[in-house]
């Protein structure tokens, strides 16, 4: 196994093959893991994740093989999500550390990327004060590179609404980060 793609795989899985599940979860672990981590923090992250794959492993069958995988995965995981920040009433913050790579910089670039990290932590307090929803279309787009159709699966909302949402994310992030430059 190896060549095969995600709907394959979880087409075997279906036949009753638990390997090919576990080649999905080498695939996907990460990237859930990462997008949970935006909104969750800390142990709970981890343990949301063990969650959203044991409940896509159960719930399998009804994956319909000739859509497409990830939104499926990432669909699940979005409800867990919720139905967590939902019983904790706590709304989401974004962990930006994730975001950033750890970088070898000579001494000359040290400069510029203080300069960066201090334009990302301004970035973030921006990011921090806008609502859930467009948040996780920011985070989706953005930083886990989904296609429009993918957010929609994923939030069971129209594309255009996908896109709106990402426009109107983008104009409060403007008028945010402005407000707090000019403070």
């Amino acid at each position: 196994m190896g060549e095969e793609s995600d709907e394959q795989l979880a087409l075997a899985t279906q036949n009753g093959d638990t390997n090919a599940f576990g080649f999905l979860v080498e695939k996907y672990e990460e990237k859930i893991k990462r997008y949970i981590k935006k909104f969750i923090q800390g142990a709970e992250a981890e343990d949301i994740t063990q969650d959203i794959f044991l409940k896509a492993f159960k719930n399998i069958n009804s994956f319909k093989v000739e859509l497409k995988f990830s939104p499926w995965l990432y669909r699940i995981s979005h409800n867990e999500m919720v139905n967590f920040l939902k019983k904790k009433k706590t709304l989401p913050l974004f962990d930006f550390d994730v975001f950033l790579p750890h970088y070898h910089v000579s001494q000359k670039e040290m400069e510029n990327e203080a300069d960066k990290k201090e334009e990302l932590e301004q970035f973030k307090k921006c990011l921090d004060r806008i609502e859930p929803k467009y948040k996780e279309v920011v985070v989706l787009y953005y930083f886990e590179n989904l296609s429009y159709q993918e957010i929609a699966t994923i939030t069971h909302s129209p594309v255009s609404t996908v896109g709106v949402k990402i426009k109107r994310a983008k104009e409060k992030l403007k008028q945010i980060c402005h407000k707090q430059i000019t403070l």
